[in-house]
């Protein structure tokens, strides 16, 4: 009788064992479930936030791009046959935030945010001096903003002055000139001289 009371508290005392182990093996499981969900979990939000991120800096920077607002415009205002300025309207592509138009010339040389190049088949001019003209209703200060137009004109181009360049711009050549803005896409200018050089010229 002993015997048998013996044999079935060890049977009790392995079956106590194997729930307590199945218990553990259980609860790991669900820990380690968890903790993989938890992982995956942030793996997501940490994706999209960095979607939602990417998704802003591209429309902040559509935003704050450039477009042409009319006709580009060279003289030549000695009659001399080459191109000494060239002006070209600019405004906001969308509404986005006002862009710093401090112009590169006068008292404010160097204070310029907008960067303007020049090149064609033979040179590359970079940094080049400019100025700026509000046109229409837009104000006084150098931020363009939603609905105004400015006029860049790059003038002194003939070899020698201010942005001389090595080779004057003469007929029938192409150039191109980039518009550099501190946050968003280059706008990027390309025309031809015509065969005849005449005092104002409308390039489009």
């Amino acid at each position: 009788m002993m015997k048998q009371k013996q044999g079935s508290m060890v049977g009790m005392n392995q079956s106590g064992i194997t729930g307590l182990e199945t218990a553990i093996i259980l609860i790991a499981f669900v820990v380690v479930a968890a903790v993989f969900a938890y992982t995956v979990l942030s793996a997501g939000l940490f994706s999209s936030q960095k979607s939602g991120q990417a998704v802003y800096s591209g429309l902040k920077k559509t935003q704050s791009t450039l477009k042409l607002a009319g006709a580009v415009i060279a003289r030549d205002t000695d009659d001399n046959d080459y191109v000494d300025s060239i002006a070209l309207p600019v405004q906001l592509a969308l509404e986005g935030e006002p862009m710093d138009f401090t112009p590169n010339s006068g008292t404010t040389t160097g204070l310029n945010k907008v960067v303007i190049t020049y090149q064609d088949s033979s040179q590359w001019k970079e940094d080049l001096e400019w100025s700026v003209n509000k046109l229409g209703s837009a104000d006084s200060d150098n931020l363009l903003e939603k609905d105004e137009i400015f006029e860049i004109v790059i003038s002194d181009l003939e070899n020698g002055a201010t942005n001389g360049l090595d080779t004057d711009l003469g007929r029938k050549t192409t150039f191109n000139i980039q518009v550099k803005i501190p946050e968003g896409a280059v706008l990027e200018v390309e025309r031809t001289t015509p065969k005849s050089i005449d005092r104002v010229m409308n390039l489009n």
